[in-house]
């Protein structure tokens, strides 16, 4: 499955509390992205909580779109990606 960076800019920040009501919406988010085949991986947060690059396992940006309006989050960019692992390369 196709694996994609999704940048996001939350005008106002991202507040995720650490309790329960976090974990809800969290939650929420996967359940609502489950919905359209999406996996969200993880994610990155600017410290000034502004962007996030999260990573997302889908089957194309049209459902990463998707999920995101299912879930009532932004999208600035979605970027198809792949990893480098830099340990992978190893001198013979």
């Amino acid at each position: 499955m196709p694996r994609y960076l999704v940048e996001r800019t939350f005008a106002d920040g991202l507040e995720i509390p650490q309790t329960t009501e976090g974990v809800t919406a969290c939650l929420n988010v996967v359940d609502g992205n489950a919905q359209h085949g999406v996996t969200w991986v993880h994610s990155y947060v600017s410290p000034d909580r502004v962007r996030t690059f999260c990573i997302y396992d889908g089957p194309s940006p049209e459902a990463i779109r998707s999920a995101a309006g299912t879930n009532g989050l932004p999208i600035d960019t979605i970027t198809e990606v792949s990893v480098l692992d830099p340990y992978f390369y190893r001198a013979s």
